[in-house]
């Protein structure tokens, strides 16, 4: 009923154990020493859009994420940390409004957006943007029709 192992193959699958069980061990230690872990405040964890109808919402984002408001970026106190800058909230949170305001149909010069809401939850780091597209006035540039319509 017994298994028979040959002594140098139990060395290897001991070795194997002991190798495995270390390089885990090693990773616990080198994460519970760690000082770098809770520095960073609330991050930027999400996008939320109410109201678009035209024009659409990977545009918005688009527009959202050349501002500040992506992935890696975080909310610490009062100030927008990004890969490249600091950014005071407030600012960051008009600079985020004016970018959705100016966000156009892809393709087109055409920007139907006419009112922009933008709040964001400094608990969860969830970023709500409420759009109003009207297109009883737009203005279009270019293709010899320039103007107000």
């Amino acid at each position: 009923m017994f298994i028979k192992i040959r002594r140098d193959t139990l060395i290897i699958l001991l070795l194997a154990f002991m190798l495995i069980f270390s390089g885990r061990v090693m990773t616990y230690m080198s994460y519970a020493s760690s000082t770098d872990v809770g520095n960073q405040g609330v991050e930027i964890s999400g996008v939320i859009v109410h109201g678009n109808d035209i024009v659409p919402l990977d545009s918005i984002k688009a527009s959202l994420s050349n501002v500040g408001f992506r992935s890696g970026s975080y909310i610490q106190g009062d100030t927008l940390v990004t890969t490249k800058r600091m950014v005071p909230l407030n600012e960051a949170l008009a600079n985020a409004q004016q970018a959705v305001m100016e966000t156009t149909i892809p393709g087109t010069t055409i920007t139907p957006i006419s009112a922009a809401s933008v709040q964001l939850n400094n608990q969860t780091g969830v970023l709500t943007v409420n759009i109003v597209e009207s297109f009883s006035n737009i203005h279009i540039e270019g293709q010899g029709i320039n103007g107000t319509y």
